[in-house]
C-alpha cells in the first residue's frame, strides 16, 4: 500500500527551499483559519479597547509681590482654575505662616483695589502665570465683633452714669434733688437702640465677607463710647434741667424715637431677607408694613431711621452732648447713604433713579 506524503513535511518543505519557491498554506491551516473566523463572527462584533482619556488640567503659578519693595515673597503653585483668590490666600499662609488670610490684601495692579476673597483665579489670568501684589492689612477682626464691640460700650457705660456711681456724682447732691421722669425715658430708650443693634447683629444683618481692620474698631468705639459717656453725664447728672416745653415736648419726641427705631428694624429685616433670598434683580420694594413705605422716596431708609432717632432723642432730652452727636451722626450717615444710593443707581437704574439717598429733596 502506498503511502500518501504529506506536502507540508520537512522534506518538502526544504525541496520547495532548495528550487526557491514559497510554501503555500496547507488544507488544515485554511480550515483553522475558517473555523477561527465562524469562532469571531458567532461572538459578535470585536470592540476597541477603550482609549485612555488624558484629561488636560491647566494649573496656574500665582507670584505674589510685594507692593512697595516690588521683590517676589512667595510663588503658590498648582493652583487649580476653579480656585478662589481666597485659596491662594490659605496657600500663601501655609508658605508664609506670619501672614493670616485675614490680613493679606491682593491687588492686581499696585495702584488698583484690593480683590474680593471670592474672585476665581482663572478670571484674572492672562496667561499661565497671574502677578499678585501683596498688602499686609494689618491685625483684622470679623464684622460681627467689630459691631458687637462697638454697641455693647456704649449700652453698658450709660447704666454706670445712670446709677450714679460714687466715684462720677456727688452722693449728696444725687440724693437730695429728684430725678424727672425724663431721666428714666432716656435711659430707656437709649438701651432700647442699642439692644436692637446688638440683636440684628446677631440674628438680621449677613455680614459680607471680609474682616475690617482693628484699627477701625478701636476708632468706632473710641467714638460711639466717648459720645455716650458725655451724653450720659449730663442727662444723668443731679443738676439736670428737663426740657423746656415739659410734657408734651418729651411725649412726642419719644413718640417719634419709638417710630423711628421700628422702622429701622423693619427696614433692615427687609434688606436682610432681600439677601437672603438672593433676589438681586430689582430694589426692595414697599410691602404691606407702613414702615417700608419710604422705599418709594428713598433708596436707604434704614439710614433715614437712623438719623430719626437721634434727632427726636436730641429733642427729647435737650442737651448739646446729644445734639452734637445727631450732627455729626447725620453727616456721617448721608454719607454713608450717597455712598450706597451710587451703587444701587448702577445695580437698579430704573427703580432708583428717582429716589433721594437719604433724606428725599435735601439728600
Amino acid at each position: 500500500m502506498l503511502k500518501r506524503q504529506n506536502p507540508s513535511t520537512p522534506e518538502h518543505r526544504r525541496d520547495l527551499a532548495a528550487h526557491g519557491g514559497a510554501p503555500s498554506m496547507s488544507h488544515n491551516d485554511s480550515r483553522s483559519f475558517f473555523n477561527l473566523s465562524q469562532l469571531v463572527l458567532s461572538a459578535g462584533q470585536i470592540k476597541p479597547s477603550p482609549a485612555l482619556k488624558h484629561s488636560k488640567i491647566t494649573y496656574f503659578e500665582v507670584e505674589i509681590v510685594d507692593v512697595q519693595s516690588k521683590k517676589q515673597i512667595c510663588i503658590v503653585d498648582k493652583v487649580p482654575p476653579a480656585s478662589t483668590l481666597l485659596d491662594v490666600k490659605h496657600k500663601f499662609h501655609k508658605a508664609c505662616p506670619q501672614w493670616y488670610p485675614s490680613r493679606v490684601g491682593l491687588q492686581l495692579e499696585r495702584n488698583g483695589p484690593f480683590l474680593k476673597d471670592s474672585i476665581s483665579i482663572q478670571s484674572l489670568a492672562v496667561s499661565s502665570i497671574v502677578t499678585l501684589y501683596f498688602t499686609d492689612l494689618g491685625q483684622q477682626v470679623g464684622w460681627t465683633t467689630f459691631f458687637l464691640t462697638e454697641y455693647t460700650g456704649p449700652l453698658l457705660i450709660y447704666l454706670l452714669f445712670y446709677i450714679r456711681l460714687s466715684t462720677i456724682y456727688d452722693q449728696v447732691e444725687s440724693r437730695k434733688n429728684f430725678r424727672h421722669p425724663v431721666v428714666h425715658l432716656a435711659c430707656f430708650c437709649h438701651c432700647l437702640h442699642y439692644i436692637r443693634h446688638l440683636l440684628e447683629t446677631l440674628f438680621v444683618h449677613k455680614f459680607s465677607e471680609g474682616h475690617t481692620p482693628l484699627k477701625n474698631m478701636i476708632k468706632g468705639c473710641a467714638f460711639y463710647w466717648g459720645f455716650t459717656s458725655w451724653i450720659a453725664y449730663y442727662i444723668n447728672h443731679p443738676r439736670y434741667t428737663p426740657p423746656s416745653f415739659g410734657h408734651k415736648q418729651v411725649s412726642y419726641a419719644a413718640l417719634a424715637f419709638l417710630i423711628c427705631e421700628a422702622g429701622n428694624h423693619f427696614i433692615n429685616v427687609a434688606l436682610a431677607h432681600q439677601t437672603n433670598s438672593g433676589s438681586r434683580t430689582c430694589f426692595p420694594s414697599p410691602t404691606y408694613n407702613p414702615f417700608t413705605w419710604l422705599f418709594l422716596l428713598v433708596s436707604c431708609p434704614n439710614y433715614t431711621y437712623e438719623a430719626g432717632s437721634w434727632i427726636s432723642f436730641t429733642v427729647m432730652t435737650q442737651t448739646l452732648p446729644v445734639g452734637i452727636f445727631a450732627f455729626l451722626m447725620v453727616i456721617q450717615m448721608s454719607l454713608w447713604a450717597q455712598r450706597k444710593h451710587r451703587l444701587y443707581l448702577r445695580r437698579f437704574y430704573p427703580e432708583v433713579r428717582r429716589k433721594a439717598a437719604m433724606i428725599p429733596i435735601i439728600f
